[in-house]
């Protein structure tokens, strides 16, 4: 009898790599393949929650449950997400609680005894403890291959320690123009991320291989380029999302929804098609006051309709007595605007025919939302490798517009003017140019979809990666 395929599945406690590590471990377990997710306290119970149906329809996803050493590194107890983080100067101290579940991950490993560990980017110092229980270590980056490709290149060949304005060295395709501002502020100067981003992309070479959230046909050129010229292992098994459709709820793939499904719907369904912007930065970004004036500026005057994501504690006033601008903003704009406070379901509002348009901060989850549901783009990168997805949005693939931000800032992002914001709102949903960019997405999301079919891209890539894996699977844990 055939052994089945034990795999363990660990995301950093981070919902922007929770929520796709959630997604890779329903694909596995569609498969056939037991996944084990290792989680914290705090993400747990959300992780079994969206895991349930899953289990109900038969397949085997499990949680195994890792004390975070949060007090022992010099964090409040408790702080087992970087979202509980108090501030960012205590964000050396969360990975360093990260890095002491070494001991407890190998008891893990040596208790359940899996085939194969799945681990984030972040995480790079489990390709070692899995090398102690002679098992394959594969990463899964949240990001796609060409920003993976263009980061080491920027990192190997350092062309900003000469030039402001600088073409990547050695990048295949059109020559992809960065400026030093654009990138992160560890690869400008040494901090403490500086350690863990090179030991991360040094990890790519030495693991089993790296699993990637993208498709084949998307970014072919930087697929073949990460493996031929790099020598990188990849599968492209993407998009996920697509394929544990119908096992995952889509209103509870990230935190629990801000507004009603049944409300946000019924506000879209009085639309036209096409007729509405979509408007969210992703879990992380907290832009000031000052800024988020200049969006509501940007929307009014462009005359779109839309809906629009702002961070939950916006809603509270700064200043005692003075009049919540927001609240004066969302009367103005009744039934042309919709404010959605704190987490929305993104998935189902990108899905609506009426939605023509996505302002972006171009995280790849977002990214790959608005491709596979055929939505164009603006693009308003902030931090993390942000700025380099732009350029394969915009210069690659085009199928987006820039708002015009220039600095990569953490977190608050380039201040960005309410004319620029009105600018790119119209260009997106207005006109000729519009129609091609829609149009052109709608193609790739139609390759999205054949990609995770039978037969597909990434359903080929999964296979021959489960084979390889079930292959080798014997010869562990004896």
């Amino acid at each position: 009898m055939t052994q089945q395929l034990h795999i363990f599945f660990f995301p950093i406690m981070a919902h922007g790599h929770t929520i796709p590590f959630i997604d890779l471990a329903i694909l596995f377990a569609t498969k056939g393949v037991k996944s084990t997710i290792i989680a914290t306290p705090s993400n747990a119970p959300h992780i079994k929650k969206v895991t349930h149906k899953a289990n109900k329809l038969g397949y085997q996803i499990d949680t195994l449950v890792i004390k975070f050493p949060a007090v022992e590194a010099g964090l409040p107890d408790g702080c087992d997400d970087i979202d509980k983080v108090p501030s960012l100067d205590m964000m050396p101290k969360f990975f360093l609680a990260a890095e002491m579940l070494k001991q407890p991950l190998s008891d893990l490993l040596k208790q359940h005894c899996p085939h194969c560990l799945v681990a984030d980017t972040f995480f790079p110092w489990t390709t070692e403890v899995a090398a102690m229980f002679k098992i394959p270590s594969i990463v899964f980056h949240g990001t796609c291959v060409f920003s993976l490709s263009a980061t080491e290149h920027v990192r190997l060949y350092q062309p900003h320690k000469s030039k402001e304005t600088f073409t990547i060295p050695n990048f295949p395709g059109d020559d992809i123009k960065m400026t030093t501002a654009e990138l992160q502020d560890y690869i400008k100067q040494e901090t403490w991320q500086t350690k863990l981003f090179n030991d991360s992309k040094e990890t790519e070479s030495k693991c089993f291989g790296v699993i990637v959230n993208s498709f084949y046909e998307l970014e072919s050129v930087y697929a073949d380029h990460y493996t031929d010229f790099l020598g990188r292992r990849a599968w492209h098994v993407g998009p996920i999302s697509l394929s544990t459709k119908g096992i995952i709820n889509k209103a509870e793939r990230g935190k629990q929804s801000s507004i009603e499904e049944h409300e946000c719907l019924k506000w879209l369904q009085s639309k036209d098609r096409n007729s509405v912007v979509y408007v969210c930065f992703g879990s992380r970004t907290n832009f000031d006051d000052s800024q988020l004036m200049e969006i509501a500026k940007g929307l009014e005057a462009s005359g779109q309709q839309f809906v629009w994501v702002v961070r939950k504690e916006k809603e509270i006033n700064d200043e005692k007595g003075k009049e919540n601008w927001l609240l004066e903003f969302e009367k103005r704009m009744e039934g042309k605007g919709l404010v959605i406070r704190g987490w929305a379901p993104q998935v189902l509002i990108l899905e609506n025919e009426v939605i023509g348009g996505f302002v972006t901060h171009c995280g790849w989850n977002s990214i790959l939302e608005s491709v596979t549901t055929g939505v164009p783009v603006i693009t308003w990168p902030v931090a993390a490798e942000q700025f380099y997805n732009e350029k394969l949005l915009i210069e690659v693939l085009k199928i987006g517009v820039s708002v015009g931000a220039r600095k990569w800032k953490r977190l608050t992002g380039d201040f960005v003017k309410s004319e620029a914001i009105e600018k790119a709102v119209k260009e997106i949903m207005v006109g000729e140019k519009a129609m091609e960019m829609r149009n052109r997405t709608k193609k790739f999301a139609d390759m999205a979809k054949k990609a995770v079919e039978d037969g597909g891209s990434s359903e080929s890539h999964l296979n021959a990666l489960i084979g390889e894996l079930s292959s080798i699977a014997m010869k562990t844990c004896k």
